[in-house]
């Protein structure tokens, strides 16, 4: 719901903030009062098309700020989180702040709670908050994309509609992995002859991963060992062969020890130093040790590492693929081997899952769609009764609903649209189509008090619906667009004063001059129940306001809240 509605610098407003509240709220005013303005304002508000123009002349900038009392369900939140966005001020908080900035160079920024966000973003989540109705408006109920959701809405199949998309999913889904099998069915059967070949040969070569590498490293290992074991034998036989100092260190080190008891200060640091050489000569004795063991090799040893590179190599050309990728390859080649062999099974399996998963779409599908065809009755009886007070009595409203199961969809195979013939022997047609202007504008007002809170915004808009009527024809649409305001908040642009006369809130445009008529600026105010009458006197009587058209006023006030 529209809490408040704030303007700055836009056209001829300079200032304006309007506090709404539950209920119908109509707007009033002479002609070129600036009703329009304020109508362009507010869908600025709510995404829609920013202009330069609409910038009060002399300014750098206008704005547009719309507060919306919005419930953590609407579908408006979920919009903002699926944007990554906050969905309200506070936690506590249920406000949700629209607020259009618009740059006299043409430039246009959209904010939602203070946070920057796309038009296009601004735009879905005030369609979800209001709609705006006028003899020109082709948008919300005029569009045929948007009557199968109204129809289902009307209906309740909203639940049923959501189970026939998870249907449609599932069904998909399924008849996707079919066609990938029968794909992979068909690319291996063309090539059974070489994926056989080629899977035996690679599962008898039985590539490693990482082997390449492996065997590279003990081959390079081996011929370099071959090269330097020469001077590692000569380096061993000095450390740790006959010709070792090591024996004799020892000996000395066991003479010096026995004369350590008497003169200890001159012996054992030589003792220590000749038993740290002895430790380093035979740590290195076991490196050199180690060195020669790995530098050990058997020839044949080495030619068959030779020979398994050379095959492994051979086979990554033969096959166009790095030797490390030998081993993928061959389990894919497997695979498709084993796809060949046992493809049949599995084909037959997957077609049972698709074909069931139709089967219950078709059985969900065609059950919708009957359910659809017994709403639609309800839904053109209940429109029709309403289009006699609406002076549209030789008119009839209809519901076109074709099924053709062999165009499913998501949400069905039913392709509806609400149609209309606007007077006896005439072709009936799209409403958007045959419809006048004023008659277009009523058949959408019987169809949204119909509808009621099913299937609409929380704010409703409509501008000028009741252009070309008077009487009872205008006091009708009053009655109506009071009994859909007891649903949803109503907003009015008016020139009749039976609708005005049934407002729960009455606002005033006007048209001030300024600056000793330099220049005007528009003004809302909201008028008391003196002014009111006023304001409901002159829409009856014109310029001059008769005891007679305030006694007419009065009248309709009376019957209003009868």
């Amino acid at each position: 719901m529209l809490a408040r509605l704030s303007i700055r610098d836009i056209v001829l407003i300079e200032r304006l903030d309007i506090e709404f509240s539950r209920g119908l709220a109509v707007l009033t005013g002479e002609t070129g009062a600036g009703k329009s303005i304020l109508l362009d304002a507010f869908a600025l508000a709510l995404g829609g098309r920013g202009d330069a123009s609409l910038v009060r002349h002399g300014v750098e900038q206008g704005q547009v700020t719309a507060v919306f009392d919005v419930p953590k369900s609407h579908p408006a939140a979920k919009i903002l989180s699926d944007n990554g966005l906050d969905d309200s001020c506070s936690e506590n908080s249920s406000e949700m702040i629209l607020r259009r900035v618009q740059f006299a160079d043409g430039r246009s920024r959209a904010f939602i709670n203070d946070q920057a966000i796309s038009v296009q973003t601004l735009k879905a989540v005030g369609s979800t908050l209001v709609e705006i109705h006028g003899q020109h408006d082709e948008r919300a109920l005029v569009e045929a994309a948007t009557h199968r959701r109204l129809l289902d809405a009307f209906a309740g199949l909203e639940k049923e509609v959501a189970a026939l998309q998870q249907l449609w999913d599932l069904g998909r889904a399924a008849n996707t992995v079919l066609d990938a099998h029968r794909a992979n069915m068909a690319r291996a059967a063309r090539e059974a002859d070489y994926l056989r070949h080629a899977a035996d040969e690679l599962k008898t070569l039985s590539p490693k991963d990482g082997e390449e590498t492996a065997l590279a490293e003990r081959r390079t290992t081996m011929m370099q060992g071959e090269k330097i074991s020469a001077d590692l034998r000569e380096a061993q036989e000095a450390v740790g062969g006959n010709h070792s100092p090591v024996p004799a260190l020892s000996a000395a080190v066991r003479r010096l020890e026995r004369r350590a008891g008497s003169s200890p200060a001159l012996v054992e640091p030589a003792v220590k130093a000749i038993d740290a050489a002895i430790n380093a000569l035979e740590e290195a004795d076991q490196h050199l040790n180690a060195a020669l063991i790995a530098a050990d090799f058997d020839p044949a040893e080495l030619e068959r590492i030779e020979e398994r590179l050379f095959a492994l190599r051979a086979a990554a050309r033969k096959y166009s693929t790095p030797v490390e990728g030998l081993s993928a390859l061959a389990a894919k080649y497997a695979a498709d081997v084993a796809l060949i062999d046992a493809g049949a099974d599995q084909l037959k399996k997957l077609e049972a899952a698709a074909s069931e998963a139709d089967a219950r779409y078709g059985v969900a599908a065609a059950k919708l769609s009957a359910a659809r065809t017994k709403s639609a009755d309800k839904l053109d009886k209940a429109v029709n009764a309403e289009l006699a007070p609406l002076k549209l009595d030789r008119a009839k409203f209809m519901t076109q609903l074709d099924s053709d199961a062999r165009s499913p969809g998501p949400q069905g195979f039913d392709r509806i649209e609400f149609w209309v013939q606007t007077n006896p022997g005439t072709k009936p047609g799209p409403l958007m189509k045959v419809a006048s202007g004023g008659e277009l504008s009523r058949f959408l007002l019987a169809l949204k008090v119909v509808l009621s809170d099913r299937g609409s915004a929380p704010t409703l808009v409509f501008d000028e619906i009741d252009t070309g009527v008077g009487g009872a024809v205008a006091d009708a649409i009053g009655a109506r667009l009071a009994r859909l305001s007891g649903q949803v908040q109503v907003m009015a642009v008016t020139h009749a004063p039976q609708v005005a006369a049934r407002a729960d809130l009455h606002l005033l445009i006007s048209k001030d001059a300024l600056d000793r008529g330099k220049r005007v600026a528009t003004r809302v105010n909201a008028l008391a129940a003196d002014h009111r009458r006023e304001e409901i006197a002159r829409m009856l009587a014109g310029a001059e306001i008769t005891a007679e058209a305030r006694a007419a006023a009065d009248r309709l006030l009376k019957a209003a809240t009868a």
